[in-house]
């Protein structure tokens, strides 16, 4: 099955590597692409509604027509490891259709973008900057993979 993490902006820094670590394991099971949009908006003066507008254009325009959009938002529901990965394994198993999990930027994902979801994910109620949540993310979607296939990577309950 082919999941996108569509996310706002890229990854500079003490995380990039782990981000790439993680990107590379999590592609072992999953047809994985990562893509990334440019964060803000045009002019000088922050209005967080229009950069979340403008950012969500700019994701909208990158996600794949063929994929269910789960964006990732404290509003959204909490999964355990074993849910992600049994989500992820029944799509599989019924043939379902791609999943693209959408990440925004400093202010959020735009409310309209959050209503065309098919689902709305939860990483936890703290906020987390982009680069931390997209490690998380494929780090989740490596661990689903070695849940799936009954490899030692999870110590967690199931």
């Amino acid at each position: 099955m082919k999941i996108q993490v569509v996310a706002v902006g890229g990854i500079r820094g003490p995380l990039e590597p782990a981000v790439e670590e993680y990107r590379i394991r999590a592609s072992r099971y999953w047809s994985l692409e990562v893509v990334e949009v440019d964060a803000g908006a045009p002019g000088r003066k922050v209005d967080p509604d229009r950069v979340r507008a403008a950012e969500a254009e700019r994701l909208r325009g990158r996600l794949s027509a063929d994929a269910d959009w789960w964006v990732l938002t404290r509003e959204g529901k909490a999964l355990s490891s074993p849910q992600l990965a049994r989500l992820l394994d029944d799509r599989v198993l019924l043939g379902g259709r791609e999943v693209a999990f959408i990440l925004g930027g400093a202010f959020g994902v735009d409310e309209a973008l959050k209503r065309e979801a098919a689902r709305r994910i939860s990483l936890g109620s703290v906020t987390l900057p982009h680069e931390m949540a997209r490690l998380v993310v494929l780090e989740q979607l490596y661990r689903a993979g070695t849940i799936l296939r009954n490899e030692p990577y999870h110590k967690g309950a199931l």
